[in-house]
């Protein structure tokens, strides 16, 4: 792969998983869910 393609790629990946964390930290219903579930395994 071409070291350019390669870098846009990463690019838009850490975009991505960056505005899939903003999106659940906008629903905080979604981190109470998972705090009962660890705590729940726990």
């Amino acid at each position: 792969m071409h070291p350019q393609a390669r870098r846009i790629l990463g690019a838009l990946a850490a975009a991505g998983a960056l505005g899939g964390v903003f999106l659940l930290y906008t629903r905080p219903e979604f981190w109470v869910l998972m705090a009962n579930q660890v705590w729940a395994c726990l």
